[in-house]
């Protein structure tokens, strides 16, 4: 396939990615505290990586983040206009950094056993795990360090609201964790919640997905 074909192709992959997101925005399916369970918007990131390997895979990821930096402009625009959300300009910057370029480009990666593993849908599905699993770490890492003073706050008096078994979840956090160890842990629970459902989706999806289409869903040189 030529690089121009290549670029088409994940160009289309990226609005693909993009109208997903944007459809998982209008259904509610989001998390009482934040995060939000999307309708596989990853996926076409996962076959773009597969598809045209890990320079392709990571250049239409990057594309895609900085998508996402503008389509949650009202939430990150909070971070510098002034009034409750405001930070400090380096901090603000980081997050956005973190939390939307890194975490969404290293989702390239998942091109990563394209070679290796010869079945479409195997490779396809561990890719997956791979790729969003590390934008899992990226939002733990932004989450523990821009967001850790928060674990009292989660654990104490919101997410005890939920039913007893996560009031007693709560207890036993706060009676094992504490200081940073906490919020690393607040970290790690707060982004699971949505990201853990969101890889097993996907992983889901994308084992199913070339059993279909697996005359267009192929590894090209």
């Amino acid at each position: 396939m030529t690089k121009t074909k290549k670029l088409v192709t994940c160009a289309l992959l990226v609005a693909v990615s993009t109208a997903l997101a944007l459809l998982s925005d209008i259904l509610p399916i989001r998390l009482p505290f934040g995060g939000s369970i999307t309708l596989v918007s990853m996926l076409p990131i996962v076959i773009a990586a597969y598809m045209f390997g890990l320079k392709w895979g990571i250049g239409s990821a990057f594309v895609y983040s900085v998508v996402q930096l503008l389509i949650s402009f009202k939430t990150v625009s909070a971070y510098f206009l002034p009034g409750e959300d405001q930070m400090i300009l380096w901090k603000a910057l980081l997050i956005c950094l973190i939390d939307y370029i890194i975490a969404y480009t290293v989702i390239g990666f998942a091109g990563v056993f394209r070679k290796t593993v010869k079945n479409t849908s195997a490779s396809l599905c561990l890719g997956s795990v791979v790729g969003l699993f590390l934008r899992y770490l990226a939002h733990i890492i932004s989450g523990a360090i821009f967001f850790g003073s928060w674990a009292g706050w989660f654990f104490e008096d919101k997410f005890p609201e939920y039913g007893e078994t996560t009031a007693r979840f709560s207890e036993w956090a706060l009676a094992h964790f504490s200081g940073d160890g906490l919020g690393w842990f607040y970290s790690v629970v707060y982004n699971g919640l949505y990201m853990i459902p969101e890889i097993v989706l996907t992983a889901v999806v994308a084992f199913i997905l070339p059993l279909f289409l697996k005359k267009y869903i192929k590894v090209y040189d």
